[in-house]
């Protein structure tokens, strides 16, 4: 078996699946919100992407901030319209998981309407060279995409840690309902993590573009994934949705070479049960026992 191909490509699984994972998560242990439009917004991302390569700049950098700029801004609209009319009305998590749902269908037959079924494809981002690195040929789509996530997702967390919005956030999903008792407001501070989850969607699906493609339906599988390891990792926790996206990075990269892809989502779905039959929270679930209290 050619490990070092195996782990190329699960580190980069890992961190296109961990940056959506840690985007869903944030999103729901702050704001209680399940948001199925996610997977619409990285679609739309892919294209906000594809449109700047096609009229604006085919230069890897801009390409990738058209993509991060669609996500955040696509967030917002969602947090405008899913969000802010229902987050204090009774049952809102199933009315904000309905609302959100609906946007995502509106959204994608948008997207189906307008620019067709045809799939697209973004330029090479990052160049066509390659670098041996300990025995594995990491190619320039694999390095670029491992960078660039570490580089936000930390960009993100020290953000979180040093300002006072970002303060806000973490406040909201240690215990979103002291935060509110100290005045912390839940409106203004819904758009900051819609807007900031929606640029991780938007980061992602450029960086899966370059393996894959875009299209009106191309957000589904990465949703249900970027889902399945924020479940997996403990919804509220950054810490484990990174371990849970090096395991099903692991998992999908092996499956592939050994049984073929077919088989990728039946491996990763018996992996989730195994792992949520041992530890029913995740990983490193922290959300429930707040919310609890």
């Amino acid at each position: 078996m050619d490990w070092g191909f195996v782990f190329a490509n699960a580190l980069t699984l890992a961190c296109i699946y961990g940056t959506l994972a840690i985007g869903i998560s944030i999103t729901w242990s702050s704001l209680g919100l399940i948001n199925m439009a996610y997977g619409f917004i990285f679609s739309i991302s892919g294209y906000g992407a594809w449109l700047t390569a096609q009229h604006i700049s085919e230069n890897g950098l801009i390409v990738i901030l058209a993509g991060v700029l669609t996500g955040a801004v696509s967030g917002m609209v969602v947090c405008a319209l899913a969000f802010i009319p229902i987050h204090d009305k009774p049952n809102f998590t199933v009315r904000g998981l309905i609302a959100t749902l609906a946007i995502s269908m509106i959204g994608t037959q948008a997207l189906l309407w307008y620019f067709g079924p045809r799939s697209k494809s973004l330029p090479p981002l990052f160049g066509d060279w390659s670098l041996p690195i300990l025995g594995m040929n990491m190619t320039a789509d694999k390095v670029g995409a491992v960078v660039s996530s570490i580089v936000l997702l930390a960009v993100v967390l020290a953000w979180m840690r040093s300002s006072r919005r970002g303060l806000e956030i973490r406040a909201m999903m240690m215990n979103p309902h002291a935060a509110a008792i100290v005045g912390i407001g839940v409106r203004r501070t819904g758009f900051y993590v819609m807007a900031l989850t929606g640029g991780l969607a938007g980061l992602a699906s450029v960086l899966l573009s370059q393996t894959y493609y875009i299209g009106p339906f191309s957000g589904i599988t990465p949703m249900i994934k970027g889902v399945s390891v924020a479940l997996c990792g403990g919804l509220g926790s950054v810490l484990g949705a990174v371990i849970a996206a090096g395991l099903l990075g692991i998992n999908e990269a092996m499956t592939s070479l050994l049984l073929g892809g077919h088989i990728v989502l039946i491996t990763q779905f018996l992996l989730i049960i195994i792992i949520l039959l041992i530890r029913p929270r995740g990983i490193a679930g922290i959300l429930d026992r707040a919310r609890e209290a």
